[in-house]
């Protein structure tokens, strides 16, 4: 038995997603930048798209940027701030995805730039109080804060941190890879400045995304060479890629309370069953489900004598998870998230992560798994 409990590294496509895109690539070729028919009917198809996915998170059309994925999407944001909006200071966290962290990194060395770290508490929450003691200067400043983190789960507060920002004239970006398309959104109630989108995260394709950038920004082009997305992103568009993210988008949005209440029951029943095997066992970031996303749980496991074969021995068993972020994979570091939170590194750590395909029989064979693995191989 195969089961997919990595989801927040990427997410299968849809197959009603593969259906809508196999017409794009078997019909629309034309180059979306000609004047002919061909390039008409493919320009449509990315502005009907666009006008689409707009509706769902309750934006103009024209403040969406396609991009190839969260990463550029949150590059773009920030350089955007710095080089064409004036901001002096980046307020951002330690527990940030790379896209944000190495990119905040690259600009202070090329600028004179002054990047501050609000305080976090062990759960991975950002302290408001701190928040606003870093805003109240006279720099212009740009807050760059994850919605939800991917590895630990722990949920920001959009909306207060958007007032904040408002109270104190600071730009604000929020990566939201890992909520849009599984939480609903309004933009025009949120006012934030940047959001970010990668479609590969709710069931679309890899390689497409998206940056929301407020009407009012000036945006600090990073690809030169053409006057694609009008002209502020080179490159011939992604035409079926476009037209999968909005099907994706479209699905994701169709029933979204009851893809959340189909999910979080999935994480509560997992959790449950490793609270009644295990005494001495907790979780990394928050649980509580207004506090945490709903589509990831990070277990802290008991220490055992080979408890580092605990990933590679689910692995074997058929079950794909996480040690944390796929994107740090590999790497001999350990995760940034859990340095940033005290977390205790010694304890082997898994992170499951869920989708609307997941099942309760799939969850259920998972906790006979991990039991097995305790009992037989780890201590």
């Amino acid at each position: 038995m195969a089961i997919y409990l990595d989801n927040a590294a990427t997410t299968p496509i849809d197959p009603e997603v593969v259906e809508a895109m196999i017409p794009i690539l078997q019909n629309d070729f034309g180059n979306p930048s000609s004047t002919h028919s061909f390039g008409r009917s493919s320009k449509a198809l990315i502005e009907n798209s666009r006008r689409s996915i707009a509706k769902h998170i309750n934006c103009e059309s024209s403040e969406l940027i396609f991009t190839s994925g969260g990463t550029e999407a949150d590059n773009i944001a920030l350089n955007s701030a710095i080089h064409k909006m004036g901001a002096t200071h980046i307020i951002t966290s330690a527990v940030e995805h790379h896209a944000v962290g190495h990119a905040a990194d690259a600009i202070i060395q090329n600028n004179k730039i002054r990047i501050s770290l609000v305080k976090l508490d062990e759960k991975g929450n950002v302290d408001l109080e701190d928040l606003e003691q870093l805003l109240n200067s006279d720099e212009k400043a740009i807050v760059s804060l994850m919605h939800a983190n991917n590895e630990i789960s722990t949920l920001l507060p959009l909306k207060k941190v958007s007032q904040l920002c408002r109270k104190y004239n600071a730009l604000f970006h929020s990566d939201t890879v890992q909520t849009i398309g599984h939480y609903p959104f309004d933009l025009q109630d949120l006012d934030i400045d940047f959001i970010t989108c990668s479609a590969h995260k709710f069931h679309g394709p890899k390689g497409i995304g998206f940056l929301y950038a407020k009407k009012s920004n000036q945006i600090d082009r990073l690809i030169h060479g053409g006057a694609q997305e009008r002209g502020l992103r080179g490159g011939t568009e992604n035409i079926y890629g476009i037209v999968g993210l909005a099907k994706a988008m479209d699905l994701a949005n169709e029933n979204i309370q009851s893809h959340i209440d189909h999910v979080q029951s999935l994480k509560t029943h997992l959790m449950n069953g490793l609270e009644k095997y295990f005494d001495n066992l907790y979780y990394f970031g928050e649980t509580a489900p207004e506090k945490s996303l709903y589509t990831v749980l990070n277990v802290s496991f008991p220490k055992s004598l080979k408890s580092s074969m605990l990933l590679f021995t689910l692995d074997l068993k058929g079950i794909a998870v996480s040690g944390g972020s796929a994107c740090n994979s590999g790497a001999i570091t350990g995760s940034h998230v859990l340095t940033a939170i005290n977390a205790d590194m010694t304890r082997p750590n898994v992170r499951f992560s869920f989708s609307r395909f997941t099942t309760r029989e799939e969850i259920d064979f998972t906790l006979e798994q991990v039991k097995s693995v305790y009992e037989k191989n780890l201590v």
